[in-house]
């Protein structure tokens, strides 16, 4: 008997939607994906009803599960109030003709996590060398509006735990007085004090990089657009990505690989290919050897989250 997933990835710019079937061979297929501006809504029951009234080929009330992915940290897989989102996701409110028969909240990079056990992660392109430990924990980032973190742990051959993390929020580890006079550059034009890694490996963080470099006050997408293999605004970045992947590396201990997602690497790859960032990524005077063991993928299908909280939905319909 086929089963239905409704999968949702619901983030600071965009919220994507998407209907999965499992047939009886446990085969999981994409069938159909809609995007709808995250701002275009004001409250999550008039997102679903946007959806409702879009192309979209399941209804809410028809899917066996649904499995919402949230830009934030969730409680109790039903609440999360996204912190760059100006309402809440609450799946025990009234959500009227948008009910779901089963459904679960998770965090947008737990969703993320899974996903690199799914058809998207095998195809994921090698940035890195190493060897896959099966066995060991996977370690999964990303930047688009903000820095999402989560790990992957692996319970039998088939079965796999996320675990989340809100590391984007930590203070982000500059080492040099320039990097010092960048940190004081940003806190002054932005008015924050805390420069965390959402702030700096994120579209915004390009352009701060981009404007205390060169005078220039552009936006991301301006920025990226004038990448070239000469960029210092594009060494800084790479160098910038490549730390939050090391540091991450180690104190997850990621010997079954760093998946990169978000959109910042999947529309600029050149932040990863780039030498700064394999040379960041090595760059430690007692586990450089360590470092050079575990590959570096990126999750180049921006549809990842979907997939990820798709094969998470399909792990808890075959245990029922």
């Amino acid at each position: 008997m086929t089963k239905k997933i409704l999968a949702a990835d619901i983030g600071g710019t965009n919220s994507r939607f998407a209907h999965f079937e499992i047939n009886q061979h446990n085969t999981l297929t994409l069938v159909n994906t809609e995007w709808l501006p995250t701002a275009g809504a004001e409250s999550f029951s008039q997102l679903l009803d946007q959806l409702q009234n879009s192309n979209f080929t399941l209804k809410p009330d028809q899917a066996d599960i649904a499995v919402i992915g949230a830009a934030g940290p969730v409680e109790h897989e039903r609440y999360c109030a996204p912190p760059y989102i100006p309402w809440a996701i609450d799946l025990d409110a009234d959500l009227g003709t948008n009910a779901f028969r089963q459904s679960i909240l998770i965090n947008d990079f737990v969703a993320q996590a899974y996903a690199c056990r799914s058809p998207v992660g095998k195809a994921a392109r090698r940035i890195l060398d190493g060897r896959i430990d099966a066995r060991q924990t996977v370690g999964v980032l990303g930047a688009g509006t903000a820095l999402g973190k989560a790990f992957l742990i692996p319970i039998t051959r088939v079965d796999f735990l996320a675990v989340p993390s809100e590391g984007g929020h930590a203070t982000f580890p500059f080492i040099s007085q320039r990097e010092f006079s960048f940190q004081e550059f940003y806190r002054e034009k932005s008015g924050l004090q805390h420069i965390t890694g959402n702030l700096v490996v994120s579209g915004r963080g390009l352009r701060y990089i981009h404007w205390f470099l060169t005078g220039e006050e552009l936006e991301p997408k301006e920025v990226s657009a004038g990448f070239t293999a000469e960029s210092e605004t594009l060494a800084w970045a790479a160098k910038f990505y490549g730390r939050i992947c090391r540091n991450f590396a180690l104190e997850a201990m990621t010997r079954g690989g760093v998946y990169i997602a978000g959109g910042v690497a999947a529309k600029n790859p050149e932040l990863l290919t780039h030498e700064n960032f394999r040379a960041e990524f090595l760059d430690s005077p007692t586990m450089g050897r360590l470092l050079a063991e575990i590959p570096v993928f990126l999750l180049e299908n921006q549809d990842s989250g979907l997939w990820g909280a798709a094969f998470h939905g399909q792990q808890i319909l075959r245990k029922k």
